[in-house]
């Protein structure tokens, strides 16, 4: 399979772009110091070697670009002619020949210098040898400097060129402008070609591709045809014609039957006979389009004869490539905005191609190599018995089972056909319902029921739950029952432990109403200071007494809570604890202690404000010295050094700086 990819072909620099090349990489690549004290063979070679490395690079650059244009003799006629439309290979085949002649005059020179370069006798004399050689190079580069221009623009041209093989499956679309051929080829393949309501939008090829029996086919949509004479057709219609006078394709004859691409019938005929010599060998189908605003049968009569005059035309082509003459697929209708017949349009196209390359592949000689390969066996019978194949009983019965099914069963897109199609048709969710019922699948669920939301209420454990909640209420109420049973009524006490009883009950009631007071006063409560805690009422003395008045030991409370309040003082208090934080203690050195020591202030203060033991008699003084601090840490920062120990030396000679050829001008900069 023969492709160009014209995409690939490197940039042609013009011709000033294309000495600088040239000469910057002599200068890099040569060495570059001499000194007339060296010998005569050393001054020599020097300069000789600066010739002939210049001339070698100009050699593989416009060898490079003669070599990767195409040669329109070599390559396939359709391209060959499609380059002569578009560039017009006069032209195209001068400016190569000019890169041509440079390249060998380039050669000359630079063996005529180097001669010249074998007698220098002096370093001057060398020197103005080279120079000479490399000004008559440029100066030939500059004198094809408009051919270089030149292919410059037909790269860029022929890199926009559709990929087009010319010998795979190929269908081509072809007619008056503004038939509808564009839009044929934008419904069959993921083409995007631009459709617009006037003609010549399309202005070239325009490829796209599509399967048919799981072969690829790439269909091309080409240019509208005017019917004029052959030396009257602009570039943009001779694209057409060469593409169908050099593709093996099967062509679709676009008509528009209903006139309103602004031809009648009778004009797009008259294009048909005047090109249906390129049809010739070719499968070719005649396509009524736009039958959404006139159908077929509804045409006049004498339109109506010039058509089938066209299909008998078709009919034609198929009985010159041995086929039986066929009326079904010569004479297509379809409708592109409908995309009615659009399908059988395409299928009937490739089916026409593909019959008519495989008769000509059994036609060829090489199947006659294939053929003698193979050999079908073809067993005898041995007696007269009818021996039938033997299929199982179960495979019978899937195979019935399967069809019945089938048949049966009807899928959702057909329902929908059958419904008013989409945007009418709802599916029906409901019917793939697994239920106890099946009549139960259509009922009407209500959502809102009472002002109340049903799915919020809808639970399938609902039962469970309960029993669950049932079981739970009735332990609750035994328990209460308990309860209420437990309490005592005072009944059966004595005097005084009905009084002890009285005095409890008093007591909780106290303490209940005084931690509500606290809890409902809690946040806007101030914190009042421990000195001013008159009451002292959580001290371990106060816990001994009344540890004594219960008839309890209180020496092991009383030092176990001391141990702890003593333990873990390592530590200075922080700064932003509050004076009513502290424990209260019995010691009243190690009250004062605690006093002085949660005394501090808040951190929130101005950097100029002075503290005990900071050493400065004032704030100004202190923001002096700040300032100072800062000062001498600018230049460190400056160079970024981590601190004053840092000592880094950084590399003083970056290599991108200091290394490579010297140009004139400074070097700090390059």
């Amino acid at each position: 399979m023969v492709q160009y990819n014209f995409k690939k072909i490197t940039v042609v620099p013009s011709g000033k772009d294309f000495i600088d090349i040239v000469l910057s990489r002599t200068q890099r690549q040569t060495p570059t110091v001499v000194h007339k004290g060296y010998a005569i063979s050393r001054l020599r070679k020097f300069y000789m070697r600066k010739v002939k490395f210049t001339q070698q690079n100009f050699h593989e650059k416009l060898s490079a670009i003669i070599d990767e244009f195409p040669r329109l003799d070599d390559v396939h006629p359709f391209y060959g002619d499609l380059l002569h439309v578009l560039y017009n290979k006069d032209h195209y085949k001068l400016a190569l020949g000019q890169v041509n002649t440079a390249r060998n005059l380039i050669g000359k020179i630079a063996k005529d210098y180097v001669k010249l370069l074998k007698y220098g006798d002096s370093l001057y004399r060398c020197k103005c040898l080279k120079v000479a050689a490399l000004g008559r190079m440029c100066t030939v580069i500059k004198r094809i400097g408009p051919s270089l221009a030149y292919l410059e623009q037909i790269r860029q041209h022929m890199a926009r060129l559709p990929s087009i093989d010319p010998n795979t499956r190929t269908i081509l679309i072809c007619g008056y402008p503004n038939v509808g051929k564009s839009s044929f080829i934008n419904k069959i393949t993921r083409a995007d070609v631009d459709v617009q309501p006037y003609a010549f939008t399309t202005k070239s090829l325009f490829v796209g591709h599509t399967d048919y029996k799981y072969l690829r086919y790439q269909v091309i949509d080409t240019p509208g045809i005017l019917d004029r004479p052959f030396e009257d057709r602009n570039i943009i219609e001779m694209c057409s014609i060469t593409a169908l006078a050099h593709l093996r394709a099967a062509v679709l004859f676009f008509l528009d039957i209903s006139g309103s691409c602004g031809y009648s019938i009778a004009q797009q005929a008259a294009l048909f006979n005047s090109i249906k010599s390129l049809f010739m060998n070719k499968p070719l189908l005649i396509v009524c389009n736009k039958i959404d605003l006139q159908p077929l049968e509804g045409l006049p009569e004498d339109d109506m004869k010039l058509v089938m005059d066209m299909k008998a035309e078709a009919i034609k082509t198929v009985i010159a490539q041995g086929g039986e003459p066929n009326d079904e697929g010569a004479l297509l209708t379809m409708s592109a905005l409908t995309d009615d017949g659009v399908i059988a349009v395409k299928n009937a196209a490739c089916e026409r191609l593909l019959n008519q390359r495989v008769e000509i592949k059994m036609k060829s000689k090489k199947i006659n190599d294939c053929l003698n390969r193979f050999h079908v066996a073809v067993p005898k019978p041995r007696d007269t018995k009818e021996r039938l194949p033997c299929i199982p009983q179960p495979v019978l019965e899937a195979r019935a089972k399967a069809n019945a099914e089938k048949e049966k069963r009807k899928l959702e897109k057909e329902l929908e056909n059958e419904n008013g199609g989409a945007g009418v048709y709802s599916a029906n969710l409901r019917k793939h319902y697994i239920l106890a019922d099946d009549e139960w699948k259509e009922d009407i669920m209500p959502e809102i029921l009472d002002g109340h939301n049903v799915y919020d209420f809808v639970d399938p454990d609902i039962l469970q739950r309960l029993e669950e909640l049932e079981g739970e209420e009735g332990l609750r109420l035994e328990a209460e029952v308990e309860e209420d049973d437990f309490e005592m009524d005072g009944k059966d006490l004595t005097p005084e432990e009905q009084e002890a009883l009285a005095e409890i009950r008093r007591k909780k009631s106290l303490l209940i109403q005084e931690h509500r007071m606290k809890k409902s006063t809690a946040e806007s409560r101030p914190i009042v200071p421990r000195k001013f805690d008159k009451d002292s009422k959580f001290t371990s003395a106060r816990m001994g007494r009344q540890l004594s008045s219960l008839g309890l030991d209180p020496t092991a409370a009383i030092s176990r809570s001391r141990s702890v309040s003593r333990r873990g003082r390592k530590r200075e208090r922080s700064l932003g604890r509050e004076d009513g934080d502290a424990m209260d203690v019995d010691d009243e050195q190690s009250s004062k202690k605690l006093r002085t020591r949660s005394r501090s202030r808040s951190k929130s203060r101005p950097p100029g404000e002075v503290t005990p033991g900071e050493g400065f008699k004032d704030s100004a003084q202190k923001l002096k010295a700040l300032k100072i601090a800062k000062k001498s840490v600018r230049n460190r920062n400056k160079a970024a050094r981590r601190g004053e120990a840092d000592r880094v030396i950084p590399n003083l000679k970056p290599k991108h700086l200091f290394s490579g050829k010297r140009s004139i001008g400074k070097t700090s900069r390059r």
